[in-house]
């Protein structure tokens, strides 16, 4: 019997959704901010745009609910 290989296996595919889920939380992070009406710096989404450490969106995530300015989601991380 001969096996099938499909697309959402592969590992581009793999890849792809990964980076997706990196983005998805990156702007959910940044809609956050916004949706409590905290100004965001450009050097702020930047950063956070480019991070692809999904645990350190996840630490950031959990801080954007409390912190009252958008530059002090970084304190405490190592630069």
């Amino acid at each position: 019997m001969m096996s099938t290989k499909y697309f959402f296996d592969h590992p581009f595919a793999v890849k792809e959704r990964e980076e997706g889920r990196e983005e998805g939380r990156a702007e959910m992070f940044l809609e956050i901010l916004e949706a409590r009406e905290l100004s965001v710096p450009p050097l702020v989404r930047e950063r956070v745009s480019a991070c692809t450490d999904m645990d350190q969106l996840k630490a950031w995530t959990h801080r954007a609910v409390r912190v009252t300015d958008a530059a002090d989601l970084f304190d405490g991380d190592e630069a």
